[in-house]
């Protein structure tokens, strides 16, 4: 599932791409998932513009002129793409004939007065569209912590979030509604960052360890979202090319391998939260 430094990069991709084009039609398939009526979302969506495209942790928000919002969640294998004539940006899950369109797996379609397109592919159907208000939109913000890229995520905010939390802390770091964005790789790699052993408990770490923890997080998304985010199997950019942060993980999927540092660990895998969690035991305590 993309996090936070690939939706990062998606929003700002298509931003240059579509933001105040007119709106002409939309279709949906049978299968698309639209967490409205059918009919009202392409009433609400039909000669309307996305004037400014935000995001929420992982959660992209298309902003409509009519002052309604477009929610969009790639979940695992969710893609938007782009289609100006032979031109195709494409982010999210990778599509193996990307100029083969709409094509199988296109869930939905927006086409814009310039004739440009933009498609929603999904494989397995957990992606979804959701049109809300300002209410509705205030609403799921308030399920969401704060990201660590966000100026209001100080050291005072992070200290709180772990105070009596029984839970692994690699677990803690990837609780949405305290802190938005965090998934189960860049998770992995705070811990490694920090030198803290994912599976001990949030509320036993030390005001030095938490400081740690908190810098890494910060740092870890930073050079995530300017190295375009990590591919893997199901994620490439909003150009369609693979996110190259993956030559930069330390930990992350290594199991076997020597650790980075060469202090002679060997990367260990152990299941927290059911979940798989990377880690060196010899230089995370």
């Amino acid at each position: 599932m993309p996090e936070l430094p690939e939706v990062e990069t998606i929003k700002q991709d298509l931003k240059k791409r579509i933001v105040n084009k007119k709106i002409t039609s939309v279709l949906l398939s049978k299968k698309a998932i639209i967490k409205n009526k059918r009919t009202d979302f392409i009433k609400e969506i039909k000669n309307n513009k996305f004037t400014d495209i935000l995001r929420i942790g992982k959660l992209i928000i298309f902003v409509l002129a009519s002052k309604k919002y477009m929610l969009v969640h790639l979940k695992m294998t969710g893609q938007l793409i782009y289609q100006q004539g032979k031109d195709i940006i494409a982010g999210g899950h990778p599509e193996p004939d990307l100029e083969k369109l709409p094509n199988k797996f296109t869930r939905i379609i927006f086409e814009f007065k310039n004739g440009s397109k933009l498609y929603f592919n999904d494989i397995r159907r957990f992606g979804y569209m959701q049109i809300v208000n300002e209410v509705g939109l205030n609403e799921i913000k308030n399920k969401f912590g704060l990201e660590p890229i966000d100026k209001k995520f100080t050291f005072e905010y992070f200290q709180k979030i772990f105070e009596n939390k029984n839970k692994p802390i690699k677990v803690a770091l990837m609780d949405q509604d305290k802190i938005a964005g965090i998934g189960n790789i860049y998770a992995s790699e705070i811990c490694f960052e920090a030198k803290i052993k994912p599976a001990r408990k949030a509320k036993n770490l030390s005001i030095k360890e938490l400081k740690a923890l908190y810098l890494a997080s910060k740092k870890v998304l930073q050079v995530a979202i300017k190295n375009r985010g990590t591919t893997f199997s199901d994620y490439v950019d909003a150009t369609g090319h693979a996110g190259y942060n993956i030559s930069f993980l330390k930990v992350y999927d290594r199991k076997g391998m020597k650790c980075k540092r060469r202090d002679g660990g060997i990367i260990n895998k152990i299941i927290l939260g059911g979940r798989g969690s990377f880690y060196c035991p010899k230089c995370q305590k």
